[in-house]
């Protein structure tokens, strides 16, 4: 697995004796490419989204970020990495702009520094005019957009969403999966994507099967499907998750 950006290997985590919420769970995610976490509800990608940003430590095994090993050099490691969580995290008082300045003092950078990516990363996102604008005045796509902005600000190697578009409408979902699969392309990003929803992953997309806290399959959805002798990404995966 070398020249991952993100490594798992063989992680594993227990809620208790009686309740094993990951299983020796391998992985990795190369630079530029956009990686799905694919399983049902309850499959473990919250979870395993916990010990990726190191909100909990794994039972076994090991996660690299950049050949850090996250255990042992967190802060280093989570440097190099940009977060947007399921549940919304900005201040809803403050707007889209001291969000942002926050974020970036947060991270170390000056401020002409935060100014400029600000305005950068913001363009980049077409939301520039909403800079503002109090948070609580948004859509909910234009929300997850400025969690996008603030996850982007230091320049992360890999960038960590889990089910960024819950609760969103067709055309945000849309919006931003456009958005997150271009950052993979134009800018070498790697995606670590978590998601239950079939259409968020394309064809050039990786893939990786949760379920029960298991890797049932990984690869291109043409793999999976060869694999399971399927037509579709909608068919293999729910032959892989069948009980």
């Amino acid at each position: 697995m070398s020249g991952a950006v993100l490594r798992v290997e063989s992680v594993s985590f227990a809620y208790s004796r009686r309740v094993r919420a990951l299983d020796r769970v391998s992985f990795e995610v190369p630079a530029g490419r956009f990686t799905a976490l694919l399983g049902p509800n309850g499959a473990g990608k919250t979870t395993l989204m916990a010990l990726v940003t190191h909100l909990f430590r794994p039972s076994e095994g090991r996660i690299e970020v950049r050949g850090l090993d996250l255990a042992r050099h967190t802060c280093a490691a989570l440097a190099r990495m940009g977060v947007v969580f399921q549940r919304p995290t900005l201040d809803r008082d403050l707007t889209v702009a001291r969000n942002l300045h926050y974020a970036a003092a947060l991270r170390g950078l000056d401020r002409a520094t935060a100014r400029a990516r600000i305005a950068a990363v913001l363009a980049r996102l077409g939301i520039a005019e909403l800079a503002g604008r109090p948070v609580r005045t948004l859509s909910g796509g234009q929300a997850r957009r400025v969690e996008l902005a603030r996850a982007l600000l230091h320049g992360p190697d890999l960038l960590v969403l889990d089910e960024p578009t819950v609760g969103l409408d067709i055309d945000s979902r849309r919006a931003i999966v456009d958005h997150v699969h271009d950052l993979c392309r134009s800018e070498g990003v790697a995606v670590l994507w978590t998601t239950h929803l079939i259409d968020e992953i394309r064809e050039e997309d990786r893939v990786v099967v949760l379920h029960r806290g298991r890797v049932r399959a990984r690869g291109s959805p043409a793999e999976l499907c060869r694999r399971t002798g399927a037509d579709d990404l909608t068919t293999a995966f729910g032959r892989l998750t069948a009980d």
